[in-house]
């Protein structure tokens, strides 16, 4: 056999034998890619994103897109040859499969975890956006969650609200703990609480609940890797807020987990309660967490949103001050990134776009 068809041949075999070692070999890693961006000012499979009862609205347009990002699920298992295309594609980024589920989390604790920070997200985007336009909203504290097998499992219950802590008013969830680790392992402490459905009761009827009952819980001491070096009492309850808002605000949206997508909820929120375009018309996106006081946190993968938020057809990206740094080193062509820290600078900055005046924005740099 001639030289050079035994060269090609081996050359052959070689890249077959590659190719296939490229499907067999499964390697630990997880992609992420650009998800779909939804408009919060207008509608999802037929239904507004934002729907508001018992107050006047006003008429919006333009965009104020929440973004998205998708992940490979917890149990695939990405091949060599996957990964490396996931490597040398721009529009994906391949990460280490424990950085999206650490600790062998699965994907229905995924589901649920997403489920439950996308929950909590809409509900600070309600608190933020009333608190920016001057809306009162009552709050009170909760029991979030009760412990399996703990002392307060069967005597406290999720929705509790909880007014005081042996006598003393709780205010803030805090509060709750530090009043219950004032006491030793082993003693009873006392919490007033109006019982969760005589609470939603009371709301539903538009009245005050009753003043509450007496229920004492005797503490334990907290497990060995929650001592903090000393013995703590515990009675086995998480503590949240609820809130009270004087007008029905409810967000439809499907299939979206996590907390990102706070600051575009309560900025759509203010546009459909204020008068005029927030936009001005144009084209928004963004991405950011929102606390109750309308502080804008960081959020993960931000590159995939800037390409998702692009594709949509956006001119501008509010990006979280945290993640200017990262989003600056990576700008896809025709997207103007525009810092925010808090609601407030989103808010501003939305007016100056409306206005023109784009040289007044806020901008994310390298460093």
């Amino acid at each position: 056999m001639p030289r050079r068809t035994a060269t090609m041949l081996a050359s052959t075999l070689i890249l077959i034998a590659l190719f296939c070692a490229g499907l067999l070999i499964k390697v630990p890693y997880s992609e992420m890619s650009p998800g779909p961006t939804v408009n919060t000012l207008g509608e999802a499979r037929g239904e507004p994103v934002l729907r508001i009862a018992g107050r006047k609205t006003y008429p919006t347009s333009g965009h104020l897109n929440m973004t998205t990002v998708r992940v490979t699920g917890a149990d695939y298992r990405m091949n060599l040859g996957q990964a490396v295309w996931g490597w040398l594609a721009h529009d994906s980024v391949v990460v280490p499969h424990d950085t999206l589920y650490p600790d062998g989390k699965t994907e229905e604790q995924s589901t649920q975890e997403n489920a439950e920070e996308f929950s909590q997200s809409q509900e600070s985007a309600k608190v933020a956006a009333l608190k920016e336009l001057n809306i009162p909203v009552a709050t009170q504290v909760v029991v979030s969650t009760v412990v399996k097998d703990s002392p307060a499992e069967g005597k406290l219950h999720a929705g509790d609200v909880i007014k005081t802590v042996d006598g003393t008013v709780v205010e803030e969830p805090g509060d709750v703990a530090e009043l219950v680790t004032k006491h030793q392992p082993g003693e009873d402490v006392t919490f007033t609480i109006v019982p969760a459905k005589e609470a939603a009761a009371a709301e539903k009827a538009g009245r005050a609940p009753e003043s509450g009952r007496k229920v004492t819980i005797t503490t334990e001491k907290a497990p060995a890797a929650e001592k903090g070096g000393k013995d703590r009492a515990i009675v086995g309850i998480r503590a949240g807020t609820d809130h009270t808002f004087p007008f029905e605000i409810d967000i439809k949206l499907a299939d979206v987990g996590g907390p990102s997508a706070g600051l575009m909820f309560s900025l759509g929120i203010i546009d459909k309660l204020t008068p005029g375009d927030l936009t001005g018309g144009k084209f928004v996106a963004g991405t950011g967490t929102i606390d109750d006081a309308g502080k804008v946190g960081p959020i993960g993968g931000i590159t995939m949103k800037l390409v998702g938020a692009r594709d949509a057809g956006a001119r501008y990206f509010l990006t979280p001050d945290e993640n200017c740094a990262a989003a600056a080193a990576d700008i896809p062509d025709g997207l103007t990134l525009v810092r925010v820290k808090s609601l407030d600078d989103a808010r501003k900055s939305l007016e100056h776009i409306s206005a023109g005046k784009t040289d007044a924005l806020p901008s994310c740099s390298k460093s």
